[in-house]
């Protein structure tokens, strides 16, 4: 967690308490899994989505001498550098013998971390993270690490995988003028009050208002 993220995050907990939220910790013990729980099922769906873009009846299409020759060139030169990374990491996962110890074991992570956001909505009504552990980064910075881009989703992820809504609204400004989201979790069908609470806190603060200069 980037130390300024956490004091704004803690200044917006604040101003919860204030307009009368009672705070409780809880435990979410399997979102330690998510990320690798998540880049498994995702790519895994990628690969099997993104199947039927091969230049024939959907999606872009390349001019070849025969048919392998235009669904390689199609394929190649219709996806960019991530959907590519994403379509090898999923056909491996899903591939004979890996299908098992890999796509399997993901969805048994999932079902973990269903079950802990039931059990943590059985003591609250929402629930305060953090969007991201760090400011927003500038536009291509991290492009040449996927893996940092895809660490900075910690927070986020775990909430995909359960299938409850999420809604990041922001909570302030780090000292390089770089915005902090903070991020409310509620249960499954209970999005008014999620975004009840979020625009209670949007009236009790001023950071919405506020522009990023680029």
């Amino acid at each position: 967690m980037d130390p300024e993220v956490t004091a704004a995050v803690k200044k917006a907990i604040s101003v919860y308490e204030s307009l009368g939220a009672e705070l409780v910790e809880i435990s979410l013990p399997h979102t330690g899994h998510a990320i690798a729980a998540y880049y498994i099922l995702a790519t895994s769906e990628a690969s099997s989505n993104l199947a039927r873009y091969d230049g024939v009846k959907y999606g872009f299409r390349a001019e070849g001498k025969d048919l392998l020759d235009m669904y390689m060139k199609s394929r190649s030169r219709g996806f960019g550098p991530e959907v590519k990374r994403r379509i090898m990491l999923g056909t491996y996962t899903l591939s004979s013998g890996y299908y098992d110890a890999y796509y399997r074991k993901a969805q048994q992570v999932r079902t973990m971390i269903k079950k802990d956001f039931e059990q943590a909505f059985q003591k609250v009504d929402l629930i305060i993270t953090p969007t991201s552990p760090t400011p927003a980064f500038k536009i291509g910075e991290k492009a040449a690490d996927p893996l940092q881009m895809y660490l900075a989703d910690i927070f986020t992820i775990s909430v995909n995988l359960a299938g409850v809504p999420g809604i990041s609204i922001p909570c302030g400004y780090t000292s390089g003028n770089l915005p902090v989201g903070l991020q409310l979790i509620g249960r499954h069908f209970d999005e008014e009050r999620l975004l009840q609470a979020a625009h209670a806190y949007e009236q009790a603060t001023e950071w919405h208002t506020r522009k990023t200069s680029l």
